[in-house]
């Protein structure tokens, strides 16, 4: 028997079951991949995330971590799995309806049941309750219900996990007290107490504000390629007001929150949620407009390399990908689109050897590796000559002196 047996050993639930594990409580972590599982059971990680690894290993070596196909009778239960988005922008529930399933199997009364995964409003109440009463018992009265929202940093989440502070949302008082002691076994960071209901729309508001505020910064990038205007110069400038903080433009927004949290309150309320939707299909038309941008500047479709396919700058995770979108948009329009996104495994070693032929690269996604990039190295291979910065990243007096051509996304001539 386990002390906390968590369901879903992927971004999140791995370094969940690690962190418990590390504090000495025994886990067993759960995933329907057999050679995820395989993995985790060798002490080795299947992911990428700075530190992670480390603590795999010493965990293996103690010997508190076990990862199987199937829950197994525990204390505790965390489901941390997926909860992407359907096509026509709904919450996609049925990794959380089959692990409440899976847990409902072996539930006995004194069990605390805590969901991780990011969902929409009353999930918890209307969807994970009654999965988990299948097993006979009564949520609040046989066991225990909570949500508990994680809120750590990609290349960061080791550490944020353990400091960073916590909501804890139960289906009452007791559960959410339950629910706060288990995570103080490692969590150093400061717990508050809500309800269920409440620690989700927090959970999803946090993204939202996100999402919204670079929404913002996206419609003044289109509006200043309109002006004739640096949308970067006045977000620098109009930053020096003490009360304002404009985020940055680019190219669209991805990843597994921002990208995807703020349709789950537009689901819940599509009648209220005005201002979160029209954010969303603001970020959403950005690599469209990335397109549109190649169009303009290339004066054949021939070739167009994109740099970056991750969400953000050096890691790993595609999910959500705003350079896969405008691959997509170029491809139907005539383009041959190749994309090189140097942290995940390809055959290909080197940008120069992608772009060889190339008349137009855009750099997508700002990861470290791209700020070497010699021009003129570069001018040599290309066919064409331009060069499109969604991130105003590069030197345009370097691009320019290689004898290419600078377009950057927000920059009006």
């Amino acid at each position: 028997m386990a002390e906390v047996c968590i369901i879903g050993m992927g971004y999140i639930g791995l370094p969940t079951a690690l962190a418990f594990a590390q504090s000495g409580k025994t886990v067993c972590g759960v995933d329907i991949s057999e050679d995820v599982c395989e993995t985790i059971n060798k002490g080795k990680i299947h992911i990428v995330e700075p530190g992670l690894e480390e603590v795999a290993q010493k965990v293996f070596i103690q010997g508190n971590l076990r990862a199987g196909t199937e829950p197994v009778p525990s204390d505790c239960y965390i489901i941390a799995v997926p909860t992407p988005i359907t096509k026509d922008k709904k919450a996609d529930l049925s990794y959380v309806k089959s692990a409440a399933q899976a847990v409902s199997k072996v539930l006995k009364s004194g069990n605390l049941v805590v969901l991780e995964s990011t969902v929409p409003p009353r999930c918890t109440e209307d969807v994970l309750i009654p999965e988990l009463e299948k097993s006979g018992l009564k949520a609040g009265k046989d066991f225990l219900v909570a949500h508990c929202p994680e809120r750590v940093l990609p290349g960061k989440i080791m550490y944020e996990l353990v400091h960073n502070n916590r909501i804890v949302g139960g289906i009452d008082e007791a559960s959410a007290k339950a629910a706060r002691d288990l995570y103080q076994s490692f969590v150093v960071g400061e717990m508050f107490l809500t309800s269920a209901t409440t620690a989700e729309l927090c959970k999803l508001m946090e993204n939202t504000y996100r999402d919204v505020n670079i929404a913002l910064a996206n419609e003044l990038a289109l509006l200043s390629e309109q002006l004739g205007v640096d949308a970067w110069e006045v977000i620098k400038l109009a930053n020096m007001h003490p009360r304002v903080n404009l985020h940055q433009p680019g190219p669209g927004v991805g990843g597994h929150c921002l990208a995807v949290d703020p349709w789950f309150i537009v689901e819940a309320q599509p009648n209220t949620a005005h201002i979160v939707g029209l954010a969303r299909k603001t970020n959403d038309k950005m690599p469209h407009h990335v397109a549109d941008l190649v169009e303009q500047n290339t004066k054949a479709k021939g070739k167009v390399v994109l740099l970056g396919a991750t969400y953000k700058p050096d890691i790993d995770d595609m999910r959500e990908s705003p350079t896969l979108e405008t691959k997509e948009d170029l491809e139907e329009r005539g383009f041959d689109v190749m994309v090189f996104e140097p942290h995940v495994p390809s055959g290909t070693q080197s940008i120069y050897e992608v772009a060889a032929g190339a008349d137009t690269v855009v750099l997508c996604v700002h990861h470290t590796v791209f700020a070497d990039i010699d021009f003129d190295h570069l001018a040599k291979v290309m066919a064409g000559k331009t060069i499109l910065d969604t991130r105003a990243y590069f030197d345009s007096s370097k691009v320019n002196d290689a004898g290419l051509h600078y377009v950057c996304l927000g920059k009006g001539d």
